[in-house]
């Protein structure tokens, strides 16, 4: 196999020799097209100073696509057999880059930085499609070094995931995606590239991190603001908009003013600290940016 990439065949003796059978409940699907990993660890734009983390390794595919083009690179694995594995692997089919991979036998929604000797600056993974959206959010929220990346999830979270204000598709994680990041799509995956075949197409995004929202004074006149509502300079936290968010988007059919009366405490307190933060209240989440969600927030501190 050119370039010491695995191909189907090696692929499936590597899972046998393991006794290793791809599993719906760790969301277990592995790519066995060389050309495909090729391609994504091009369009993950890697320098080689990048220092990348890859969640879901499984026996390796993407991982040899990826150790030359970076530093180093963290294999994140929950399955011991794997991580136990992947090692052996680089050694036998890139063993000029073996030096670079370390891999964390662990599972990624409970990963800190404090588990990487260097800070991580890449994200490129195959993600689980049953953990897709909550894996990214968490090593966002945790890697604050983390400064862009390239994943491949189900194409149906790649859309949500890269969606605006305004699409049927916007919803939870666009809207928490773009606190962190700006992201975009980067092409589809099909079905026939992955063992076992799933269901579903899958998508690539890719995104870059940028600072959160600014809180600018929210366009309110003055009578109307709630008490430091939109202050110049003022900051509020991303769990006080992440919780904006997810009431906006649990009765998502309905306007704001009545979606957000539980959080608010009540209809009229929510369309009062609407008015303060500039948004109408009539107006539904999916048509709000973070921005707008962030002096939500702020308005209610």
């Amino acid at each position: 196999m050119p370039s010491g990439l695995l191909g189907p065949a090696q692929i499936r003796a590597l899972a046998a020799e393991l006794g290793v059978t791809p599993t719906k409940a760790l969301g277990q699907n592995f790519v066995i097209d060389p050309n495909t990993v090729r391609r994504i660890a091009a369009a993950a734009d890697l320098t080689p100073d990048d220092v990348v983390v890859e969640v879901g390794p499984g026996l390796g595919s993407l991982t040899l696509a990826l150790l030359p083009a970076a530093r180093r690179l963290y294999a994140v694995e929950i399955d011991p057999r794997l991580a136990a594995r992947l090692p052996a692997t680089v050694a036998g089919h890139a063993p000029q880059h073996a030096d670079r991979l370390r891999v964390l036998a662990a599972d990624a929604l409970r990963i800190g930085a404090d588990a990487f000797a260097e800070p991580p600056t890449a994200l490129v993974a195959n993600l689980p499609y049953n953990v897709a959206v909550p894996v990214l959010l968490h090593l966002l929220s945790q890697l604050p070094t983390l400064a862009h990346g390239l994943i491949m999830v189900q194409q149906e979270v790649a859309d949500r995931l890269t969606a605006g204000p305004g699409s049927r598709t916007y919803g939870v994680p666009s809207a928490k995606l773009a606190w962190y990041a700006a992201a975009r799509s980067a092409g589809s995956v099909g079905r026939s590239v992955f063992w076992p075949v799933p269901n579903v197409d899958s998508g690539l995004v890719a995104f870059t991190r940028h600072d959160p929202p600014a809180m600018p004074a929210a366009p309110a006149p003055p009578d109307e603001a709630a008490p430091g509502a939109g202050a110049p300079g003022a900051t509020v936290s991303r769990e006080a908009v992440f919780a904006v968010v997810d009431a906006a988007f649990a009765q998502r059919r309905k306007t704001l003013r009545a979606a957000l009366g539980r959080w608010a405490g009540s209809p009229p307190r929510a369309e009062q600290l609407l008015r303060s933060a500039g948004v109408n209240p009539s107006a539904r989440g999916e048509s709000l940016t973070i921005a707008e969600f962030a002096r939500i927030a702020a308005a209610a501190r």
